[in-house]
């Protein structure tokens, strides 16, 4: 190694340093809805805890609200949100619950840098629940194609 590689590693080293202090944290914003880690474990089952609180992801296919076809309204699973209406909902061949809306104010979005690509994390906009994220590639209207964890998720029959 050179002295020119590694001055130009620690810049680089110190760049991503200065760029990820910037990026703003959704799990320290101020929620309307909130509760200790430990009211948050005891009202979710494990694996909805280590989605809406620890950011992780379902396998795909094993949620049956990905086949949940009535009508109705989707909500958070953490705090009971309105999130989604079932007329925005379509099979995006996924394994996850699409859809191509959310309703008005009831998510939020910020930078997931994770998996060694930007994406755009949805967070549910009233706990601040981890449901999963947003991409470009859905149906008209929007455009939008919301994957959500199913597991992050409750079914509200109209």
């Amino acid at each position: 190694m050179n002295r020119r590689h590694f001055l130009g590693g620690v810049a680089t080293g110190v760049t991503a340093i200065v760029l990820w202090q910037l990026l703003p944290d959704a799990a320290e914003a101020a929620y309307p809805f909130t509760l200790t880690d430990a009211e948050w474990r005891r009202r979710l089952s494990p694996w909805a805890y280590k989605v809406l609180r620890q950011q992780a992801t379902e396998h795909p296919y094993t949620s049956p609200l990905n086949d949940e076809h009535r009508a109705g309204t989707f909500a958070c699973a953490g705090c009971r949100q309105r999130l989604f209406s079932s007329k925005t909902k379509f099979d995006s061949g996924t394994g996850w619950p699409s859809f191509w809306a959310a309703l008005p104010k009831a998510v939020g979005t910020s930078r997931d840098l994770g998996l060694g690509e930007v994406r755009t994390e949805v967070h549910c906009a009233r706990c601040g629940g981890h449901l999963g994220h947003v991409f470009d590639d859905g149906p008209r209207p929007t455009g939008k194609r919301y994957c959500m964890n199913g597991v992050a998720l409750s079914f509200l029959p109209a």
